[in-house]
């Protein structure tokens, strides 16, 4: 009986595990550089993803690894072979480099994901030379 019962337990198990996180999220990228970012200006970018698994996915939360960045995001599926987005906007408050996190978790094989915001905080006439210098090197 013990021997019948195991049997049954082991293939529960199997065929609950081979059912589950049938959901597979790609993201496009999972890291963006915004180079030199003007200090008090917000800064956003959108990541974005696809559902390359067999079942609906769904983004279960997107948290921030601090408090100057916010991560938003539909708890709506995501059907098989269909694409979503998670944006994700700085605070750019205080004139320094940074690197930030969002971790976004899922009902996917890989549950766990980590995006990446980078980027440094200038100076608002810092901001502008750079932004003269991309200009000048695009037109060469």
């Amino acid at each position: 009986m013990k021997t019948a019962l195991s049997l049954f337990v082991a293939l529960f198990a199997f065929v609950g595990v081979s059912f589950a996180q049938n959901a597979n999220i790609v993201f496009a990228k999972e890291t963006h550089d915004f180079g030199k970012v003007e200090v008090g200006k917000p800064v956003t970018h959108v990541f974005t993803f696809k559902n390359t698994g067999t079942e609906p996915l769904v983004v279960l939360d997107a948290v921030a690894s601090c408090g100057c960045t916010k991560p938003t995001f539909s708890k709506d599926p995501v059907a098989p072979g269909a694409s979503g987005q998670i944006s994700a906007t700085f605070n750019a408050a205080a004139i320094s480099p940074f690197n930030k996190t969002v971790t976004v978790t899922t009902n996917a094989k890989t549950s766990t994901i980590y995006l990446t915001l980078k980027g440094e905080v200038v100076s608002k006439e810092a901001a502008d030379a750079a932004a003269q210098a991309g200009k000048k090197k695009g037109t060469k």
